[in-house]
């Protein structure tokens, strides 16, 4: 049956398709829709993990125990669940598994470009790359078919464009694999270091064979062309671009199975045509295997290492005359992020601010508290960072940013990846004050539960772990809650954990203003007479405010009757509208 799916979408299908029984992974966009639609199929059991590595584990797991598994990440992900990918190399599978990693060229949702071919080539695991939605689904399914047949774990890797695009794709039912038991096999599990050397030279020797499967697997392609004057080898999203920018005028080598890459089949196709031309995002990687091989293709000379193609970018690199798309009359002003109205990370982070802190910030959409006005974050790096980086600033600071200095962290980051800092801050016993925002859910990615929610990725009830008993068992003796729509409060919190001289925690909890069970006061309105337009109300950032005549004025279409804005008023200007009623 022919249906018009979202790429990640298809990959879920596929992996329905092809048997899968067991999906472990953490959220992280753009790979989240792949678990989300996966859950949707009874036959398929689906977790969020605490974060990839788990994921990555608990997949490997089932395929030990004989069931066909998956794994889905983004790029940034992959490198929290390198550890066990290496090893599992060495191991091999028992049923078949499947690693997806989405790349974001371009940055929409990641705090960097990364390349996860890479990883397929340094890892010594082979990587299929569809190009479409259809792609998506027919490469998952082959996936599983060329681990079991090469005993190895497998990239299904996406990037921005294909897992949020739809396209057409062709359905299915569903399979029932072969019955993979489970047999003890010290040898080939064990990778203690006896075991281990003896397990290399196999890995070798799969990619060898790898390599012959690539050159005659339809994964790779050549489609004609009319002029040889020039040939394009290209995969993935960039394949598309090529097509549109050229249409059948060039001889093209589409590669399909990115890593390990054919030698023969490019190599014949390089001479063939008179000039070769790599079209790829990101790093030269298609392009330096070229070289490798000893042929001299443009590549990066021509195109970008960093940032997205396009069909209009690739049309002008080739120097090929395109129509050019629908022009706006004028230019459309710039819209940047902000905190929602009713967040409420908001009045945390404005008490932060005032108190002039120095905030060591994380991994969600909380990293919005560095965005003007509030202007608080003054670090991000990677998932967990702030916990572990405020005790290496304090350690090196000491009594000079003990007294101002605070990390802030997620609930969900906190359990993917802030427990260990935690322990450390613990352990090795800096004084160090540590602020977990819990809004109650995942909310970056689009509202996925976490082990603090209570339920399980169908909603259902699931084990719910304790923020504030975790924490004091963990050595904390100072663990405090407060309510960021509270300022007075969350004031007296910060202040005093802060002047303490010893570990403490703070949880900032009230849950994410958008989540469908959170009920909302009436909004606000503003008494004119009564404001001055001293603009104090603005220095939150909320997007329901803005200044009109002089005057505030808030958007009843947005606001939540938070009041955090109407404690920040000098004249008491900001009333309820449910005294209207």
């Amino acid at each position: 049956m022919k249906k018009l799916m979202l790429g990640n979408a298809a990959a879920a299908r596929g992996l329905y398709e092809a048997g899968c029984a067991v999906v472990s992974s953490y959220p992280g966009t753009p790979s989240t829709e792949i678990t989300e639609e996966a859950a949707k199929y009874d036959e398929i059991y689906c977790e969020w993990a605490p974060n990839e590595k788990v994921a990555m584990e608990v997949a490997f797991g089932a395929s030990l125990a004989g069931k066909r598994s998956f794994c889905g990440m983004k790029h940034v992900g992959l490198n929290v669940a390198a550890d066990p990918l290496f090893t599992i190399s060495y191991t091999g599978v028992n049923a078949g598994m499947v690693i997806a990693v989405a790349d974001d060229a371009g940055m929409h949702s990641s705090q960097n470009e990364q390349d996860s071919r890479h990883y397929a080539k340094s890892a010594k695991v082979p990587m299929l790359e569809p190009s479409d939605s259809g792609e998506a689904l027919a490469f998952a399914k082959q996936a599983y078919d060329i681990s079991e047949a090469f005993d190895t774990p497998v990239f299904l890797k996406m990037c921005t464009r294909v897992a949020h695009s739809q396209s057409p794709v062709d359905t299915a039912e569903r399979m029932t694999p072969p019955e993979k038991k489970y047999e003890k096999n010290i040898a080939k599990y064990v990778m203690m270091p006896g075991n281990a050397i003896r397990r290399h030279p196999v890995v070798e020797e799969r990619t060898r064979k790898l390599i012959e499967f690539a050159e005659t697997s339809a994964l790779n392609r050549v489609e004609p062309g009319a002029d040889r004057s020039r040939g394009i080898i290209t995969s993935s999203t960039s394949y598309q671009y090529v097509k549109e920018a050229c249409g059948d005028k060039y001889p093209v080598l589409k590669l399909g199975m990115i890593w390990p890459l054919p030698e023969k089949k490019i190599l014949d196709f390089a001479a063939s045509v008179d000039q070769l031309i790599v079209v790829e995002e990101l790093d030269p990687f298609i392009e330096e295997h070229c070289r490798n091989l000893g042929l001299n293709p443009v590549g990066k000379a021509l195109f970008s290492l960093m940032g997205e193609l396009s069909q209009t970018v690739v049309a002008d690199k080739l120097g090929i005359a395109h129509e050019a798309g629908p022009q706006l009359g004028e230019t459309v002003p710039a819209r940047p992020p902000v905190m929602c109205a009713g967040c409420p990370h908001r009045g945390l982070f404005y008490t932060l601010n005032r108190n002039k802190c120095t905030v060591l910030g994380d991994i969600g959409c909380y990293t919005l508290g560095a965005v003007a006005p509030l202007s608080a974050i003054e670090m991000t790096a990677c998932m967990g960072a702030s916990v572990s980086a405020i005790h290496g600033f304090n350690k090196a600071l000491g009594k000079e940013s003990e007294h101002k200095t605070v990390a802030v962290i997620g609930d969900s980051t906190f359990m993917h990846s802030g427990m260990t800092g935690l322990a450390n801050i613990a352990y090795n016993q800096s004084n160090s004050t540590v602020i977990i925002l819990d809004n109650s859910i995942t909310g970056m990615t689009g509202h996925q539960q976490n082990p603090t929610t209570g339920y399980n990725i169908k909603g259902d009830p699931a084990g719910k772990i304790d923020l504030e008993s975790l924490c004091r068992a963990m050595g904390f003796a100072r663990v405090r809650v407060v309510d960021p729509y509270d300022l007075k409060t969350c004031d007296q919190a910060v202040k005093e954990e802060l002047a303490a001289d010893e570990p403490s925690v703070i949880i900032s909890r009230r849950p994410c203003a958008l989540l469908k069970y959170v009920k909302h006061q009436p909004p606000l309105l503003v008494d004119k007479d009564k404001c001055i337009g001293c603009k104090s109300c603005m220095r939150i950032g909320c997007p329901a405010i803005s200044i009109k005549e002089g005057k505030a004025r808030v958007d009843e279409t947005l606001c939540v009757g938070c009041g955090v804005c109407s404690q920040l008023c000098p004249k008491d200007a900001f009333e309820s509208t449910a005294k209207e009623a």
